[in-house]
């Protein structure tokens, strides 16, 4: 268990870190931020960062050392990073979880070894490996990159046999997992946290709405019923227990059907803090920025109890230029992450709206707004 003032390291320098960081100071603990952007978001508000490759083992050594646990904002850190820092000092979540999440191939077949339904998929090496895949998973259907790829980054959707060949060459010829289509009522997703000691809470269920393969909107509560609730969060706990996982993490959702006849499908796995999860900065009593904070200190889970309805809208490329309106907006909550350069389809920033449940609302008006 970490004392306060004890410091933690983070790699990872951009937004996710930042609040991390920020977070951690509220608790009176230390980071230090490892990142190789000179104009990384986090570094403003840290007085100990290193800016250099991760796969630099001098600067990794330097960072490594003082430190009491490390963690990391995103899930590309390079594997041989993870393994590096996880030889000297403790590394949460732990090196396995980064390993499995960064192949979408690898990280479905562990799912669905769990017994946890996943929308169908088939391992792609080859333009004819991706034609006799598609006779088995039929169309439309999308072709995914196995690694490297986020926010719509190296996927594209087949619609018919004859996009097969320049969805191949779109893709970099990369080795590929092709997925089948899933009927989706709508996307979600659920957050949660684990300790080493296997003590859990998850955070409500959340609706996501995306743009361009963007998250647009996140709102809690999610249209779903208890039981599909009751089942999410199931779902991340056996993730989480089968990972031995520490920290805060995601699990995107699919919800298949209506009423009784809901069920869930996973989408994907996020090791890590996730943009879904920002309402809580103002929705929810604790943070997942502090909750992740919390439990790879090895301190006690806090509470996860949601203050209202809420709505998380991103802030994308110029959105975040209306950050005057927005302030001035009421019961509007505004987070920008501090970018020196604003670009279409960036991630600049996020605002949270909360519609208590003290606002004098009648409770099914509360509820449904």
């Amino acid at each position: 268990m970490l004392n306060p003032g004890q410091t933690i390291g983070i790699l990872g320098g951009g937004q996710l870190g930042r609040m991390m960081a920020l977070a951690a100071a509220n608790l009176g603990l230390k980071t230090r931020i490892l990142c190789p952007e000179a104009d990384s978001p986090a570094f403003q508000v840290v007085q100990d960062h290193i800016c250099a490759p991760y796969e630099d083992e001098e600067a990794l050594a330097r960072f490594a050392d003082g430190i009491a646990v490390a963690t990391y904002e995103f899930e590309n850190v390079p594997l041989a990073t993870a393994q590096f820092l996880a030889a000297r000092v403790p590394l949460a979540p732990g090196a396995r979880a980064l390993e499995l999440t960064q192949d979408r191939l690898t990280e479905k077949t562990f799912v669905r070894r769990l017994g946890i339904e996943t929308a169908p998929f088939e391992a792609v090496d080859s333009l004819e490996m991706l034609e006799a895949a598609v006779e088995r998973t039929g169309l439309p259907a999308i072709l995914k990159t196995r690694r490297f790829g986020y926010d719509g980054k190296g996927q594209v959707t087949l619609r018919t046999r004859d996009d097969l060949a320049a969805a191949w060459e779109a893709i970099g010829r990369q080795s590929a997992i092709l997925e089948g289509f899933v009927p989706f009522e709508r996307e979600v997703s659920v957050v949660a946290a684990r300790r080493a000691d296997d003590a859990f809470i998850a955070y409500d269920v959340t609706q996501n709405v995306h743009r361009n393969h963007i998250l647009h909107t996140s709102t809690v509560p999610a249209d779903v019923t208890p039981a599909t609730a009751e089942a999410a969060a199931t779902i991340a706990r056996t993730i989480a227990s089968a990972l031995d996982y520490v920290g805060v993490f995601a699990v995107e959702l699919f919800v298949v059907g209506h009423g009784a006849g809901q069920h869930l499908v996973v989408n994907e796995i996020a090791p890590r803090v996730h943009n879904s999860g920002h309402w809580t900065q103002d929705g929810a009593v604790t943070s997942q920025f502090e909750q992740h904070v919390r439990a790879i200190a090895g301190w006690p889970l806090g509470d996860s109890a949601r203050l209202g309805r809420v709505e998380m809208t991103n802030l994308i490329g110029e959105d975040a230029d209306d950050w005057a309106q927005l302030l001035a907006e009421p019961g509007a909550r505004l987070h920008l992450y501090g970018k020196n350069e604003t670009r279409a389809g960036r991630k600049m920033g996020h605002v949270n709206r909360v519609w208590r449940k003290d606002s004098g609302l009648p409770a099914t008006e509360r509820e449904s707004r």
